[in-house]
């Protein structure tokens, strides 16, 4: 650790700009802290149930890396709260982009186990990234996952998602984020799922199916044929 308390890192030592930028966000697990930051702040037990596969040294590690370099930013919420956040900053949030990038690619490429752990944030954000357009359908939905509220919009504009304080929509899903996304992206009628029991879905269930056949991990929105 240097004298100002900043980890030290290994870089690349090139004047390459991708080098900068792994330079700054390329460490492992780096941006996946970003990923679980995207859809607003998150205590620290919050980034790990969405990491269970980081140690909590390695994550203090990496949020004091990505605090040093201007990526994410810690806060204290106001009483009665009082407790200690993460935040992206303006520069953290620029990175979605990336993420997008990432998920569209990684959808185009063999290998992926959707059997796999995913957080009820990435799978959010794996939705933002894979949702097809949607001429002429307006549906919101709502999506109780760990513990965790969202509410989602898709329409001709495209895919919207945010926390929420409840779960409400035209159609809602509740349950493990695996199982949703199972759900969402699987083959099975949302009927079918829906009477199978291992996610809760209410509300108008043709809309929802409209909804649903939106989002493929077949092959990424304009990925070459």
């Amino acid at each position: 650790m240097s004298e100002d308390g900043v980890i030290s890192r290994r870089a690349y030592g090139e004047g390459c700009l991708v080098a900068h930028a792994l330079d700054l966000v390329g460490d492992r697990w780096a941006l996946l802290v970003v990923r679980e930051l995207m859809l607003g702040p998150k205590r620290f037990a919050g980034l790990r149930a969405g990491l269970p596969g980081l140690s909590a040294n390695i994550l203090t590690r990496r949020v004091v890396e990505l605090e040093a370099a201007g990526v994410l930013t810690r806060r204290s919420l106001p009483p009665p709260a009082s407790v200690q956040v993460y935040a992206l900053t303006a520069a953290g949030e620029a990175l979605w982009p990336v993420l997008e990038a990432y998920c569209r690619w990684g959808a185009a490429m063999p290998g992926h186990d959707p059997r796999l752990f995913i957080s009820p944030t990435a799978l959010m954000l794996s939705m933002r990234a894979m949702a097809a357009p949607a001429a002429g359908l307006r549906v919101t939905a709502g999506f109780a996952m760990g513990g965790e509220l969202f509410a989602a919009r898709l329409d001709a504009e495209g895919y919207r998602v945010e926390r929420a304080e409840a779960l409400a929509g035209d159609v809602t899903f509740a349950g493990g984020a695996n199982a949703v996304a199972a759900a969402v992206y699987g083959r099975e009628p949302l009927a079918a799922t829906a009477a199978a029991g291992a996610v809760e879905v209410a509300g108008d269930l043709a809309l929802g199916q409209a909804f649903v056949d939106c989002f493929s991990l077949g092959r990424a929105p304009g990925a070459p044929g």
